[in-house]
């Protein structure tokens, strides 16, 4: 899977693919993320990238020169219909299921994706260059770069290889097994007893059956 981001700030990036999982699977060729500055596809002679919104308004708008062109010089790197998505509050909110429908290889081998800043950006980007927008929440940031980085940590988990153990993630919050409005049981482990709190008997009992009815009865439906 490769990740191809668009960006006014590439060194939001550097520390978040060097470290955990993300960085073992960028050493294991499982996944693959390049940062583009957007900024260098300016033709601004001070590298500018927004201005001042029509019809009045506090803020500013990124606007649509470099972008467009950021935008098609990405698409042009490979031979292929990878999609340009978006971050914004406009978008559809990211759950479970679609970073499953993300992470299927088969289907996405690159995914674009364009980081906002300011207000916005100019209309006519989101109207012909962007395919898919998502939202992480309801509530904004300074920036897509946090919702980008939330976006490719969700896609690459689920790519086979980069978590040991596939079950790892086929048993958790908002999986089909769990439930897709249910997240997970509580864990726990050694030691037995911690400042006189006990680990619950059931778990210690060895008893499979009541076991995995135990953490049935405590997978709670979330809002």
């Amino acid at each position: 899977m490769r990740f191809d981001i668009l960006t006014l700030f590439p060194e939001a990036f550097e520390s978040f693919c060097k470290t955990s999982l993300i960085g073992k699977a960028i050493e294991k060729k499982l996944i693959e993320v390049n940062c583009f500055d957007i900024r260098n596809f300016s033709t601004n002679k001070h590298k500018k990238v927004d201005d001042i919104p029509y019809g009045g308004g506090t803020g500013m708008v990124m606007t649509c020169q470099p972008l467009f062109e950021s935008i098609e010089h990405i698409k042009k790197l490979k031979k292929d219909k990878a999609p340009v998505v978006f971050f914004t509050p406009h978008g559809k909110t990211l759950k479970q299921k679609d970073f499953e429908q993300f992470s299927n290889t088969k289907k996405h081998t690159r995914l674009i994706l364009l980081c906002g800043h300011y207000e916005g950006i100019d209309e006519r980007v989101r109207e012909k260059l962007v395919d898919i927008e998502i939202s992480i929440g309801n509530f904004v940031l300074t920036g897509g770069e946090l919702p980008a980085q939330i976006f490719i940590d969700g896609v690459s988990r689920l790519i086979p290889g980069v978590i040991g153990k596939a079950k790892s993630h086929q048993e958790e919050s908002f999986s089909t097994k769990i439930g897709r409005n249910h997240v997970e049981y509580p864990h726990y482990t050694r030691p037995e007893i911690f400042r006189g709190m006990k680990v619950p008997e059931v778990l210690r009992s060895g008893h499979h059956a009541n076991i995995e009815t135990w953490k049935k009865e405590h997978c709670w439906k979330k809002n």
